[in-house]
């Protein structure tokens, strides 16, 4: 394979079936109609001019039928993405277009080169390091922060504010002030209104319908001039040159902190939604060579003035009822958005941005998660509030703040539960195989002498000293004095430097009260890991067994104690009667 396993794209074109090529380009074309709309849409939602968001569209979905290995995946701009992009561009560019464009490309570049880099190190498992709730909490806090961002130009008119708070009162003193302009809130309502009663219509393009609708409204009614509502005005025609953007030196510390946050939320969009669709039509996919196609699609729209892209969850859907086969299917909307710049460049200059404001804020609020949260309040209630904690911190901190405290937390929720692990004491039941734990089993005997401690977690620098006060309590709990204390090590995945020097310490500690430490049920990884750090020797191979019972049957040998088993009383009635 060498580097070929890295453009998937060449070996789609030499396994392409003709009986295909109708249904890609059909759907290529119904694909438009929701391209065009929805990536100016949320460009201008971004604060970067609408092209940009045309030259993402169009440079991103070649590049990603190159790299990447979905045969479904629509990419483009994205309403997931619109805070963090706005909250990089708008306070750096300060109202200047080029300045947006250039940040924006950046933007792009950064996330694309952090996704490659990713990718080609096999690290696309980190975004499994979020936690259900904690991605809820983020993707409802930035679905709030657009929502908010974008009531101004749903009322028609634009307001000045740093923050959700900010803004959201900035638009209430608007709106009390009669700032309202009713011809643009009833094209942005009606917009709104129309997605939403045809968001579940796979094959009817209500996007389109309702920018169509709301562009014929204005030209026809004149309502630019006669009722002063806001719009998009011409595009530029032809295509944008391959460039570097250029931007300041005070600028690279927040780009480069934004194009991090857009890189996480981005490949967690686009991997999830990858896999939804390879699930559907039986393939697999590398999560690594997805990471390094999204890198590449942004890489590619950051060089032709575009700004960051991800997956869609509202054009895919587009594009597998229109019924595509292949990535070809995004290749013909990109050259068919592409020849409209250069044909008809002037096409949407009517469409009221109170329109555009609608179509953002549909997409925001199919962005919010409700229903799975209820389920995760009924049923673990602390993750519910991480969610809310993380939510807040994404609306009131901003974006970027925002999902490095997702980070910090999903990291300390990580480390909690490895922190803090679960151990139990184990005793012998009557007429249940294995050992169990006492606290479960109130019921249950301990032989005598004997502590069975079994620790359910990694051991690890984190939680060595509690595992060796855990370790030290059961002895001192014990109801007879200890002769040997055996570590039930089942659930034990790995173990470090720390950990092992803490695991010596101990075996030395209980050495002097006369307690021999031994270890049953070791995986063989950790065994080696044992015997790199000089443990395994110390301890010699007679004090490590293969169940834990063998190693009662082990102490039973060697100590005299009262102690019948239930399981030997059943063998020897049995014994019995058959004799």
């Amino acid at each position: 394979m060498g580097w070929r396993r890295w453009v998937p794209g060449l070996s789609a074109i030499r396994q392409y079936k003709i009986a295909w090529l109708r249904h890609d380009i059909g759907a290529g074309l119904a694909l438009t109609a929701v391209l065009l709309p929805v990536g100016i849409a949320y460009s201008v939602a971004s604060g970067v001019p609408a092209i940009s968001g045309l030259y993402a569209t169009i440079f991103g979905l070649l590049a990603y039928a190159l790299f990447g290995p979905s045969r479904m995946l629509v990419l483009g701009p994205d309403s997931s993405l619109v805070a963090l992009i706005l909250g990089i561009v708008l306070p750096l560019s300060a109202g200047d277009s080029q300045r947006a464009m250039a940040l924006a490309g950046m933007l792009a570049l950064v996330s694309g080169s952090l996704c490659v880099l990713a990718g080609t190190a096999r690290l696309g498992f980190i975004t499994e390091l979020l936690s259900k709730p904690i991605r809820y909490g983020y993707m409802n806090g930035i679905a709030l922060t657009v929502l908010v961002s974008q009531l101004p130009a749903l009322f028609g008119f634009t307001v000045k504010g740093d923050g959700l708070l900010n803004e959201a009162w900035a638009f209430v003193v608007a709106v009390l002030a009669g700032r309202t302009n009713g011809a643009a809130l009833a094209l942005g309502i009606g917009t709104l209104v129309l997605i939403g009663l045809l968001r579940r219509s796979r094959r009817v393009p209500g996007v389109l319908l309702a920018v169509v609708a709301a562009t014929v409204s204005v030209t026809a009614l004149n309502l630019a001039t006669r009722f002063g509502v806001a719009v998009l005005g011409p595009l530029p025609r032809g295509l944008p040159t391959l460039a570097v953007p250029s931007i300041n030196a005070g600028d690279i510390v927040p780009v480069l902190l934004g194009g991090f946050a857009i890189a996480l939320v981005s490949f967690a969009d686009t991997s999830v939604l990858s896999r939804t669709y390879a699930a559907r039509i039986g393939d697999k996919i590398d999560a690594n060579q997805e990471m390094v196609g999204l890198g590449a699609a942004n890489l590619v729209a950051g060089l032709f003035q575009g700004l960051p892209i991800s997956a869609s969850a509202s054009r895919t859907p587009v594009a597998e009822a229109a019924g595509a086969k292949t990535q070809l299917t995004g290749v013909v909307g990109a050259l068919t958005v592409a020849a409209l710049l250069l044909a008809a460049p002037n096409l949407l200059r009517n469409l009221p941005t109170a329109a555009l404001a609608g179509v953002v804020m549909a997409s925001a609020i199919a962005l919010i998660e409700v229903a799975d949260l209820r389920r995760i309040y009924r049923i673990q209630r602390w993750e519910f509030w991480l969610s809310m904690v993380c939510l807040a911190g994404v609306a009131f901190l901003g974006a970027i703040p925002g999902i490095g405290l997702a980070i910090a937390i999903a990291v300390i929720e990580f480390l909690w539960d490895g922190w803090r692990p679960h151990s139990a004491v184990l005793g012998r039941v009557d007429g249940v195989k294995g050992y169990h734990d006492i606290s479960r089993y109130p019921e249950s005997r301990q032989v005598p002498g004997l502590v069975l401690f079994r620790w359910d977690a990694p051991l690890f620098f984190a939680n060595a000293e509690f595992f060796r006060n855990r370790v030290m309590a059961a002895v001192e709990s014990s109801p007879t004095p200890v002769n040997w204390l055996v570590v039930g090590a089942e659930p034990l995945t790995s173990i470090d430097v720390t950990s092992a020097d803490t695991l010596d310490e101990l075996d030395h500690n209980l050495a002097k009260a006369g307690i021999r430490l031994c270890i049953a049920e070791m995986k063989d990884p950790v065994k080696d890991k044992l015997k790199r750090f000089g443990l395994f020797s110390q301890f010699g191979e007679d004090r490590f067994f293969a169940t834990v019972g063998e190693a009662v049957s082990c102490y039973l040998k060697a100590h005299a104690v009262d102690w019948v088993d239930w399981e030997d009383e059943v063998k020897d009635l049995d014994g019995a009667a058959s004799s």
